[in-house]
């Protein structure tokens, strides 16, 4: 089962989605300012080896970590948490409230119908 994670992990794993792999330098670079230090994002990409979403490979005292988990699995998991815990597990719901809480136009609603009827044509 996937855990969820802090706003400080899911940024380091969105980093890591992007690079496929790094050492805890690349990760960092890529952070916005005011950088955290060396130590904070160490300490973060070790937190999220324990909890099963990063794994490395050492090359003497480096360590280079991948993500195990596809930022796809974890999109899901937070999607159906969200829909879960909010919308009283109804993706209507969720849909309905978007549609209304954005106000998206015609453009926007004729473009959400065209994928709805291309994945119903794709079921049958």
């Amino acid at each position: 089962m996937t855990k969820e994670l802090t706003k400080a992990e899911e940024q380091v794993m969105q980093i890591l989605w992007q690079l496929n792999e790094g050492i805890v330098k690349d990760v960092l670079e890529r952070m916005p300012e005011p950088k955290p230090a060396y130590n904070t994002v160490s300490t973060v990409v070790r937190v999220l080896e324990g909890k099963g979403f990063v794994d490395h490979k050492a090359y003497g005292n480096s360590h280079v970590y991948f993500p195990l988990i596809s930022e796809d699995d974890y999109k899901k998991f937070s999607l159906n948490k969200i829909v879960n815990n909010y919308f009283d597990n109804s993706y209507k719901s969720l849909v309905s409230f978007i549609a209304d809480e954005k106000k998206l136009g015609i453009k926007e609603l004729d473009e959400i119908a065209e994928l709805i009827e291309k994945l119903k044509n794709e079921k049958k």
